[in-house]
């Protein structure tokens, strides 16, 4: 892993490109972030969802404000008990919502199901992953496409990281996290190596910063050029740190994102 210092270099380097004119913004910037520790711990799925809505436009801010309470917590917990204590659509036998927390594919659901009594439009899941064929540049214009284009349309998209460690020659994921992306590059710098993001992490409900990039060495694979992933550089963002042993190497990665597209 980079040291702290050369990544807060990378994302100054990186701000310096992409001055504020050249982000694309959500459309209610200056929303108050939910914070999930104010129900759980593994309450980063609903709360990022419920960020997405509030600093999204009128529409999606009309979702959030469609369940009852005042308080993070209040919401929270009507969104757990409406959408989260139902079976999972891909987990035979258990509940979309647990104590390892939510997976995209029924968070995306549970959304849809929130949001459809409201006419919203359907959320999709994209799956950030390298396709059969697809080139690491085409990945990684994929990828910000995707974020710009549910800014755009007035949803901040939900975006799943993953930390990996290499263990015993086996690369090991150990923990999942969601953030709300609140605002994007709208060019990849020449250098076509990555790009800026502004994003709400649920964990304390911070705004924070990071850039997603082309892998510079082997991620998931023996070499670099078969990674089959970009890499998160989030520095703010403390994902399974606690699961790392001393000397591992790890990473995070963008594994999906949620939004309209």
């Amino acid at each position: 892993m980079p040291r702290p210092g050369r990544i807060e270099a990378c994302l100054i380097a990186l701000a310096v490109n992409c001055a504020a004119g050249e982000m694309r913004e959500a459309p209610n910037a200056a929303a108050a972030p939910v914070n999930q520790l104010s129900i759980s711990g593994n309450a980063c799925g609903p709360a990022a969802l419920l960020s997405s809505c509030r600093f999204g436009n009128g529409s999606w801010q009309a979702a959030a404000d469609s369940l009852p309470g005042t308080t993070d917590k209040e919401r929270l917990s009507q969104w757990i008990r409406r959408h989260g204590l139902r079976p999972s659509e891909n987990l035979r036998g258990r509940m979309r919502w647990n104590k390892g927390g939510i997976n995209a594919e029924d968070l995306v659901a549970a959304a849809n199901e929130m949001n459809r009594p409201l006419y919203l439009p359907v959320l999709r899941l994209e799956d950030l992953f390298r396709g059969k064929g697809e080139q690491a540049g085409a990945q990684l214009k994929r990828t910000r496409a995707c974020i710009d284009r549910s800014l755009a349309r007035g949803f901040p998209p939900v975006l799943s990281l993953r930390r990996f460690v290499l263990r015993k020659g086996n690369w090991i994921p150990v923990q999942g996290h969601f953030v709300t992306v609140t605002g994007v590059s709208k060019k990849i710098p020449r250098d076509g190596s990555g790009f800026r993001i502004s994003y709400v992490d649920p964990w304390g409900g911070k705004r924070c910063e990071g850039i997603l990039k082309i892998p510079d060495r082997a991620l998931l694979a023996k070499d670099p050029a078969s990674s089959p992933c970009l890499v998160a550089e989030v520095p703010a963002s403390g994902i399974g740190k606690k699961e790392v042993r001393p000397g591992e190497v790890t990473a995070v990665i963008p594994a999906a994102v949620i939004g309209r597209w």
